[in-house]
């Protein structure tokens, strides 16, 4: 059965985090609140754990969770390389509301699903989430949802959604920001930016000086016979030609980036 600690309380609080640790490294489930919306957790390095993280949201490995960390520390040793733009990054908008995408460490021990060997991080300016992180190291983090439902920003909403798929709710009251964080890819020689959050495209090309998006990828000819065929038919040239399949361009296919939320919560 779930417990839920209303972390406004100074006694509750303690209680809860404690409670959160322990379940933590039991290998069980807990939602926690951050400076975005609520995210439900797991051990990043428990493969059980964050198999079970995907099971109550609902969705498959092809969508693996990001990884929020509780020190700058803690996230270069989860990565290979943070690039050229990677620590600017970090020290202008760490902790807040920015998720990077960088290749993973290869000497780790984990499995957060079909990551195609990068991970995405973020250290959330949320003072409650990062004593729990300090506790329990890196953990798998995705919005606490179930996938395709719009993100929480109450504990009560999280429950409502995953019921008791998660041992411990920290209710802190209402999250910080209803838009999930920015989610910067930094696996290229270039930053590409994956989805738009709280972070504003602006801003994050202040700190980069360059920034890509889906926009700056030219769209892909017709094959040659299709456009062919459009060209006789008059219907076919009178309207757009077929649409090129959206999954060749999507951040899933690029990186493990959360389309839900939260790392990013």
């Amino acid at each position: 059965m779930s417990r839920r600690y209303d972390c406004s309380e100074p006694l509750e609080r303690t209680k809860g985090i404690a409670d959160a640790v322990s379940a933590v490294r039991r290998g069980e489930l807990v939602v926690l609140p951050t400076d975005t919306v609520y995210g439900i957790g797991a051990d990043a390095f428990t493969p059980s754990a964050v198999t079970a993280l995907l099971d109550a949201k609902g969705r498959g490995r092809d969508m693996p969770s990001p990884v929020l960390v509780g020190s700058v520390r803690a996230a270069q040793a989860l990565v290979d390389d943070l690039g050229t733009y990677g620590q600017d990054l970090i020290d202008e908008f760490w902790p807040g509301a920015l998720t990077i995408v960088c290749r993973a460490n290869t000497t780790l021990a984990w499995d957060l699903g079909d990551t195609k060997g990068t991970v995405a991080i973020r250290m959330p300016l949320h003072q409650l989430t990062l004593e729990l992180l300090k506790e329990t190291g890196p953990m798998a983090v995705s919005s606490a949802n179930r996938s395709g439902a719009a993100p929480s920003r109450t504990a009560e909403e999280a429950e409502t959604q995953l019921g008791d798929s998660v041992s411990v709710y920290l209710d802190d009251g209402p999250s910080g920001d209803e838009m999930p964080s920015s989610i910067v890819d930094l696996t290229g020689a270039v930053p590409r930016l994956l989805r738009a959050g709280a972070i504003s495209e602006e801003r994050l090309r202040e700190v980069c000086g360059v920034l890509l998006s889906d926009e700056d990828d030219p769209a892909p000819e017709p094959p040659a016979d299709d456009a062919a065929k459009a060209a006789e038919d008059p219907q076919n040239a009178r309207s757009p030609l077929p649409e090129a399949d959206a999954k060749t361009r999507a951040p899933a296919d690029r990186t493990n980036a959360d389309k839900d939320a939260p790392t990013d919560r």
